[in-house]
């Protein structure tokens, strides 16, 4: 795996095989992390999480709103180490209104139908975190990176 095509083929694997993500948010210099089920784009140049506006993580993206998301398959065995892929996306997070989420909306209940109920709660925000990189870690040490271009 040293193209860029591999890594994306990669992340698109990773990403339909996996719900969920860690992310880091930042809360006066102090890294804050939240679980969160998280859709990612086709092209993989975004990622969205759904998020009520009255939590810690929202009001610490309204005030930085560079974040990063783990997402890994580790099953939680002595093999992981050799065997799990981890990645970190890094970028901007930002909130888009229903109009503009709209699109962004559908890709998550499709993933997530189960969460529609909240999904349509006037207190939920759609946030968009439009990816810079990704660093993948693969056979616990090895890293690669892809910066995607504008």
């Amino acid at each position: 795996m040293s193209t860029d095509v591999q890594i994306q083929q990669l992340l698109q694997e990773l990403f339909r095989s996996q719900r969920f993500a860690v992310m880091a948010t930042n809360e006066f210099e102090q890294p804050f992390t939240s679980l969160m089920a998280f859709a990612a784009a086709e092209d993989l140049r975004h990622i969205v999480v759904l998020t009520e506006r009255a939590t810690r993580k929202f009001a610490n993206l309204k005030a930085n709103c560079r974040v990063a998301l783990l997402i890994d398959d580790r099953e939680n065995k002595g093999s992981d180490t050799q065997d799990s892929v981890a990645v970190t996306a890094i970028g901007e997070a930002q909130e888009v209104d229903a109009e503009d989420g709209a699109l962004l909306l559908d890709l998550y209940l499709a993933r997530h139908p189960y969460l529609a109920e909240f999904a349509a709660s006037p207190s939920c925000a759609i946030v968009r975190v439009k990816i810079d990189s990704y660093l993948v870690v693969s056979r616990f040490q090895k890293v690669l990176e892809w910066r995607i271009g504008s």
